[in-house]
């Protein structure tokens, strides 16, 4: 039997990770070990109690007012010891975290092979998500295996150099979430409130948008707000403190926006669920969205996700207040374009993917 180490820190990863915990400990060949890093706290732990997956190991690592050199020191000590310890014959890392590059860094130096998932996702820009971008692209050179969501991920990897026999393309486990998440008939609050209009869904958190992208971000969706009476908007605001200083600072008082705290795992994807329109400067949102045929407008100048622009599900739009404003507005006015983006195909898997890792994991290890 081979024992599996399975790291994640943030929400996001624990949304992706949860339903690769749940499929490999369906296998008789492999021993699952979880390890969590704490990079997120609370966010984190509302997804492993909606998944029901219990860490054997907790760092902890996450402290008031940390920076990328308190994550990156506090997880490399952390998992060496836990690495030593444990003895994992692979470790499984998700995406472009810091915990997961720093993780992938410590199984690398103990010389235990590392398999990446949602492998190959590339801007090829180091600024543009920052420190994203050198994470994936620092994973792929330290991993072994690579789970690569879609084709275009796989194309990316042949042209770094990886063998083509360690890249398996899977979809992306974010879409196998939604299976577990989404439920007809969920009633909240908020979609109380909402009933009745066109709901648009916000999440805007990205480093590089911090400053004055964010502002012209928001000042965009207040116009809107202000401009279309039928539409409501609703902002689960990240817990950074310069985003909600931003917030505060563009959108208060804005009629018909709320502006509530982070929501648990399945309240945040039923309400995606629910929504007319989503604005996001998010990564799994671009996958997640159009699987539940909702447009997505991102906000940012770049996306690793050129799959979901390409098929019509995603448009990017930048952080410029004007460009923001008028595709949102398209939308809101050409009925023909929204159901042409609201019903193309989501290039990012089935929903299957957690389980084509376990096969494919039993093959080869």
């Amino acid at each position: 039997m081979k024992k599996v180490m399975i790291v994640f820190g943030t929400r996001p990863e624990a949304i992706k990770m949860c339903p690769v915990v749940l499929e490999m400990k369906k296998s008789s060949k492999f021993e699952v070990l979880v390890c969590v890093t704490g990079q997120h706290r609370e966010m984190l732990q509302q997804v492993l109690d909606i998944f029901e997956v219990k860490p054997d190991f907790d760092l902890a690592v996450m402290k008031p007012g940390q920076d990328l050199f308190d994550i990156t020191s506090r997880v490399l000590l952390g998992m060496r010891d836990i690495l030593q310890a444990a003895k994992p014959d692979l470790v499984l890392v998700h995406g472009d975290t810091t915990t997961a590059y720093v993780s992938a860094m410590a199984a690398f130096y103990l010389q235990i092979p590392v398999g990446h998932v949602e492998a190959g996702l590339r801007t090829w820009n180091m600024s543009s998500p920052f420190p994203e971008e050198f994470n994936r692209q620092g994973i792929g050179v330290l991993a072994k295996y690579h789970f690569a969501p879609t084709e275009q991920a796989r194309k990316n990897l042949l042209s770094e150099g990886k063998p083509e026999e360690f890249i398996k393309v899977t979809g992306n486990t974010g879409i196998d979430a939604l299976v577990t998440t989404v439920k007809a008939g969920f009633k909240h609050e908020i979609l109380d409130w909402a009933k009745d209009s066109r709901l648009l869904v916000i999440t805007a958190h990205r480093r590089e948008n911090l400053g004055q992208p964010m502002h012209e971000m928001f000042r965009a969706i207040r116009r809107i707000i202000e401009e279309f009476p039928d539409v409501k908007a609703v902002y689960p605001i990240h817990m950074n403190p310069q985003v909600r200083k931003i917030a505060a600072e563009e959108l208060e008082g804005c009629e018909r926006l709320r502006i509530i705290p982070p929501l648990a795992v399945d309240e945040f994807h039923n309400l995606l669920n629910a929504g007319y329109l989503i604005l996001t400067d998010s990564g799994g949102i671009q996958e997640e969205a159009p699987s539940l045929g909702k447009p997505v407008l991102v906000m940012r100048d770049t996306t690793e996700r050129p799959e979901g622009v390409a098929a019509g599900t995603l448009k990017l739009t930048g952080t410029k207040e004007s460009c923001i404003y008028q595709a949102c507005r398209e939308l809101l006015e050409d009925e023909e374009l929204y159901r042409t983006m609201s019903q193309a195909r989501n290039p990012y898997g089935d929903g299957t993917a957690s389980k084509q890792i376990r096969l494919w994991l039993e093959e080869v290890l």
